[in-house]
């Protein structure tokens, strides 16, 4: 259980998770009708001028898949003014008073990365909510059926750095919420077995290696535990351990569980099961007791969901006839609304934007990110090979 293996990632890398691993204040009690319908929102009109080449590029990127649309500057809410020559200048003026809301210069750290810092400083004027545009993304990336690695990138998918070397196949990587490290699931040793694997040092470690299938890891908010799915009983089943796999207990005892995910505050573990041959969402006391159903009026065949992080949403995904919808519903169950067509979907921190799998037209995957609000939707760059089961650090 404690062999180690060695394989370091960038100090550039952990610094940047470092900075990118802001959260914000999450609570496990959710008002329904309180909730607005996703979709529904219109974007935030804003104006860019001044801005070419990457700045450009990345300002629109970040802004868009956050909520904001663009226009001319005199039918903006907004406009935004500067220059990416050198460094990034920028000023973002409230077009009604007229006034700047605010006026910077950003220097070092790379041009990028001086753009998505403006980014989150208009996102934080404009929605008095934290920019993801440092955040980071995890994936997994297969080349050749059988042949895949985990890969860390930033959200938008540049600067991609594989964070396994073992030609084999992987899945389910999930980050430790708030650290620099992530479990995932690696058929390195013959075995699926889960790992747990530190960035910052390059250490990793095997925690689950029972007999059968060891997947689907699930850090718990403050991290001190682990959920996953386990079918060393027979079936696969919700387990709930130490952070270091130690002390593992079995939570449920259906048939085909899968996908857990933790509600904010670490209360309740959600997954997809079977119940009477018919594929729910449900959730069960971390510390043990009865399954609840959760209600997805409307929309059979969930799987794979996703808790947001404020605690309102749960994201999961929806089986069709022709493929995969992705869909969010209120964390206390009701009525689900179908967003676009994909799978594997991941919330942000800012509890508004998803990153998700989409099929190609080629049938390959890919990665894409969501402002759940708007529907606004923007393919993330991808070099080759088939892309999924994004994770997105928080």
């Amino acid at each position: 259980m404690n062999k180690c293996f060695l394989n370091p990632l960038t100090t550039c890398l952990a610094a940047a998770l470092m900075l990118a691993t802001a959260q914000a204040d999450p609570s496990d009690l959710v008002v329904s009708k309180l909730l607005p319908v996703p979709g529904n929102t219109k974007p935030i009109l804003v104006s860019l001028s001044g801005f070419s080449g990457e700045g450009l590029d990345v300002l629109k990127f970040d802004l868009y898949v956050q909520g904001f649309g663009f226009t001319t500057p005199e039918a903006a809410q907004y406009q935004i003014s500067g220059s990416d020559a050198g460094n990034v200048t920028g000023t973002l003026t409230d077009r009604v008073s007229g006034k700047p809301l605010f006026a910077r210069s950003y220097s070092g750290t790379g041009l990028r990365r001086q753009a998505h810092y403006f980014a989150n400083d208009i996102v934080l004027a404009v929605m008095q909510t934290p920019g993801i545009g440092l955040t980071k993304i995890a994936f997994k990336r297969e080349l050749a059926p059988g042949h895949g690695e985990i890969y860390v990138s930033d959200f938008d998918g540049h600067d991609p750095a594989a964070l396994t070397h073992d030609d084999t196949i992987v899945a389910a990587p999930c980050w430790v919420p708030g650290r620099m490290a992530m479990y995932y699931t690696s058929y390195y040793p013959g075995n699926p077995d889960i790992f747990y694997h530190s960035l910052s040092t390059g250490q990793r470690s095997i925690v689950a290696r029972y007999s059968g299938l060891n997947t689907a890891p699930a850090a718990s908010p403050d991290g001190t535990r682990l959920a996953m799915v386990l079918s060393r009983s027979g079936s696969p089943n919700i387990w709930v351990a130490n952070a270091d796999g130690s002390d593992p207990k079995k939570l449920t005892s259906n048939t085909e569980d899968s996908s857990p995910c933790w509600s904010p505050k670490g209360q309740w573990i959600c997954f997809a099961t079977k119940v009477r041959e018919r594929r729910v969402l449900a959730k069960v006391p971390a510390g043990g007791g009865e399954m609840q159903v959760i209600p997805t009026s409307g929309h059979p065949s969930p799987s794979e969901p996703d808790w947001s992080p404020d605690g309102k949403w749960i994201a999961f995904t929806q089986q069709t006839l022709s493929g995969f919808d992705l869909c969010v519903v209120p964390a206390d169950g009701g009525n689900a609304v179908v967003l676009v067509p994909g799978e594997d979907p991941s919330w942000s921190p800012n509890s508004r934007t998803l990153v998700f799998t989409r099929r190609t037209r080629g049938y390959n995957y890919a990665l894409s990110v969501l402002d759940v609000m708007t529907k606004q939707v923007k393919d993330i760059q991808r070099t080759s090979g088939n892309d999924s089961q994004p994770a997105w650090a928080r």
